[in-house]
């Protein structure tokens, strides 16, 4: 079946066929201010405490719809809750994105790789930014991973998602390309959609960057490798032959049960998704445009999908959900439910234990899925 594509979008023009290099040190990440790291360092110490005492920083379990939050994240979610000014929702656009970039560096860990350069790609809007990872650029690369980050479609950038693309390359035979689409307000809907779909039509283009070539993206970026896979099904050269989703958007028409449940103290809240929402959307019609909400579509023929999700999120019940309809309408699919966490674990394994196991085992789900090795 084709998929209903967006009447928005604008045909693809002709564009410069070769990504532009932009020069970087293999391997080189960016150094953070003195403070920031001394903050990092403070994090990384209450990470590494015993589970007892991070349980007295923490205080009484917390327990909710029969799952209980991990020791070491309700103790950072503590430290984070009593932070002035914590919710970025309530601050000008430009501080709210540097914020989102700072937590990342945070709480992000440290993957030192044997490949790392930034590179431009063509879109039908111009270009947009792009970093290329690999762990050892010696080896056959096994496939390409197409990365799009996190942040509501109005925040994060490829600095916010370099350690969740590190931790991928890291461990799997894989080279990871991280795209910076277009951002709202600035570019509502569905320019974000237009970036990774051209972004993804550029690297199966280009058969040198990998013939098996999968979409992967964290919350806004789960939303967009969704919309990739619908978008790309009638395609000559075809959807993505796999998409690894960390925790979702995928239904911007209705608030499921988790909204409820987790509307705030758990990191996102769901007056930041309304924030989101607001600033991405145009109207109202956009939200059930399957390009948008992806559990609206129809998602036969869809390719075969790992989907990971917190417990402790707004977005668990949608995110299950359509792991489900992907199931229903045949597609080969496994669930992740981390149980114990909350949004965006992806970008905490630098902190604690907790965030690393579950992105290892996402991560395990990617390499049963590669091809075998040449």
């Amino acid at each position: 079946m084709t998929p209903r594509r967006t009447g928005h979008a604008e045909p693809l023009r002709p564009a410069a066929t070769a990504a532009v290099a932009v020069p970087r040190r293999a391997g080189e990440q960016a150094r953070p201010p003195r403070a920031e790291r001394a903050t990092r360092a403070v994090v990384r110490v209450l990470g590494r405490l015993p589970e007892a005492v991070q349980r007295l920083i923490a205080g009484r379990p917390v327990v909710i719809d029969g799952q209980r939050l991990f020791t070491e994240v309700q103790m950072v979610l503590r430290l984070l809750n009593a932070v002035p000014d914590s919710d970025f929702s309530r601050l000008p656009l430009g501080r709210a994105r540097a914020r989102i970039d700072a937590e990342a560096r945070l709480f992000g860990g440290d993957w030192p790789l044997g490949f790392v350069e930034d590179i431009t790609l063509p879109t039908r809007g111009g270009t947009v930014p792009a970093r290329v990872y690999r762990s050892d650029p010696t080896r056959p690369s096994r496939g390409t991973v197409v990365y799009f980050h996190g942040g509501g479609w109005v925040v994060g950038s490829i600095d916010s998602a370099d350690s969740a693309c590190r931790f991928i390359a890291a461990r799997s035979d894989v080279t990871v390309i991280s795209v910076g689409y277009r951002l709202a307000p600035e570019h509502p809907f569905p320019a974000g959609v237009e970036d990774a779909v051209d972004a993804y039509r550029w690297v199966r283009s280009h058969p040198e960057w990998g013939t098996w070539v999968a979409v992967a993206g964290d919350s806004a970026g789960g939303n967009l490798s969704a919309a990739v896979c619908a978008a790309t099904l009638s395609d000559e050269a075809g959807p993505p032959d796999f998409q690894l989703l960390f925790f979702p958007v995928t239904d911007l028409s209705a608030k499921h049960r988790s909204y409820r449940l987790f509307s705030e103290g758990f990191f996102l809240t769901e007056r930041q998704m309304d924030w989101y929402r607001g600033h991405y959307l145009r109207d109202e019609a956009d939200a059930r445009d399957p390009l948008a909400s992806p559990l609206l579509g129809e998602l036969t023929g869809h390719p075969p999908a790992h989907v990971a999700v917190s417990g402790f999120d707004v977005l668990r019940d949608e995110g299950l959900a359509y792991a489900g309809k992907l199931a229903a309408a045949g597609v080969p699919v496994t669930t992740q439910l981390v149980e114990g966490h909350i949004h965006a674990f992806v970008n905490a394994s630098g902190v604690g234990r907790e965030s690393s196991r579950a992105f290892a085992a996402s991560v395990r789900a990617l390499a049963d899925a590669l091809p075998p090795p040449r």
